[in-house]
């Protein structure tokens, strides 16, 4: 494979240009309508409940039902209508209307000791189908959401579903609040040798190595964010950036936004770690890549992780198990 000429993707250093090639994004896939007119229809979860071509997924976030590795237990809704919990529409296809309930007294999971019927979103999005991979996707962000924002932010009084799920209202004060999204950059630095630059966080196992990537913080653009983050983290200048997509990563909140960027003409391309969040960094050729993960020196991320995708797309196809 003809891999990309450094600096290729992007017209000049200080711009950013967009990639001609769609990433395959584990979890930013859908074959769903997600109807969302529909959504403020006044006891729509109670109809689609009464009708036999409904599917029900449920939900623990991280965790969804499962039926095999790669495939959910979508439910006919007469099967799970009266269990306690709350309800949230997901969408449509030709077929079905999808709902997913997240149960009043969900199973306590723990990370790694996951019950048979179970599987978490991180460990299954890659093996999913593209229907299937968005109707978790969403289940997951709702459920984490409503996990963690049970009352109103401003008077805390407890807040009541709203629009099948897509919303809470405070009905003391009257504001309506929604499902928040945390925006955050994660890029691939490449030098001029077209080397990747791979960081060990202090909170990640001894060899894992990944991309770097960040916050978006108040007030900053996706650019800024970029060139702050590799700068804060491993002390290296990146010049030229090229956007590469975007996934949702709702665990629990999160939306991951894609970037190549290249280090500055005339900058040190040595990495110097910040010593607490990254430990580590280095450049790698892509057969040095090869080598540290056959060795097992190096374990990169999860597949269902757009920091996988951007590794391999990189390197020119699958590396690794």
């Amino acid at each position: 494979m003809t891999h990309p000429a450094p600096g290729s993707a992007a017209s000049s250093p200080g711009t950013t240009a967009t990639t001609p090639t769609p990433l395959p994004l584990p979890l930013g896939r859908s074959a769903i309508s997600r109807d969302a007119e529909r959504r403020a229809q006044e006891g729509l979860v109670a109809t689609l409940l009464d009708e036999a071509s409904t599917r029900v997924l449920v939900v623990a976030a991280p965790h969804v039902r499962v039926t095999a590795p790669d495939a959910l237990d979508l439910r006919p809704a007469a099967e799970v209508r009266d269990e306690p919990g709350e309800w949230f529409y997901l969408g449509r296809d030709a077929e079905h209307s999808y709902l997913a309930l997240a149960p009043a007294s969900p199973p306590e999971i723990e990370r790694g000791a996951t019950p048979p019927g179970w599987a978490s979103l991180r460990d299954a999005g890659h093996l999913l189908s593209d229907g299937e991979a968005g109707l978790a996707t969403a289940a997951v962000a709702l459920s984490a959401w409503r996990r963690g924002h049970r009352h109103c932010p401003r008077c805390g009084t407890a807040t009541v579903l709203t629009e099948s799920g897509w919303s809470a209202r405070c009905e003391r004060d009257g504001s309506t609040h929604y499902p928040r999204t945390d925006p955050a950059v994660i890029m691939t630095v490449r030098d001029g040798q077209d080397r990747l630059l791979l960081a060990h966080s202090a909170a990640w196992p001894e060899r894992r190595r990944s991309v770097l990537a960040g916050f978006v913080e108040a007030g900053e653009g996706l650019e800024q964010a970029v060139r702050r983050e590799v700068a804060e983290e491993v002390g290296i200048e990146v010049d030229a950036l090229a956007y590469l997509g975007a996934q949702p990563w709702p665990f629990p909140g999160s939306l991951m936004v894609a970037f190549h960027g290249w280090v500055a003409d005339g900058a040190s391309p040595q990495p110097r770690p910040d010593g607490v969040e990254i430990l580590r960094a280095d450049f790698f050729t892509r057969d040095d890549l090869a080598r540290a993960v056959a060795s097992g020196e190096v374990v990169l991320p999860m597949r269902t992780s757009i920091a996988r995708v951007l590794i391999e797309s990189w390197f020119g196809g699958p590396v690794g198990d």
